[in-house]
């Protein structure tokens, strides 16, 4: 399902229109992100939680040539299913 699906199934459910819909979804996932960015951690329960994780440095290896490289300190974003979204993806 892409974001356009997403919409229209949204706009279906809730009776709002295409328009609204894609308006408020885009808010949804705009705070999302700035939230989590600002290092803070946003939680739906029974959905699950967005978070920032940080990731150390650490060693690889070029693909191309086995070559080691540094691959340096980073934050990622992450996200973590709730237990209702776990026991659904499990029916």
């Amino acid at each position: 399902m892409n974001k356009t699906e997403l919409v229209a199934a949204i706009s279906a459910k809730t009776g709002v229109t295409k328009k609204d819909a894609d308006a408020i979804l885009s808010a949804t996932i705009d705070t999302i992100m700035d939230t989590v960015a600002a290092g803070e951690k946003v939680v739906l329960i029974g959905f699950g939680s967005f978070e920032v994780r940080k990731r150390s440095a650490r060693t690889g290896r070029n693909p191309s040539t086995g070559e080691p490289l540094e691959i340096p300190a980073a934050q990622v974003p992450a996200f973590s299913a709730g237990k209702a979204f776990k026991e659904e993806v499990n029916k």
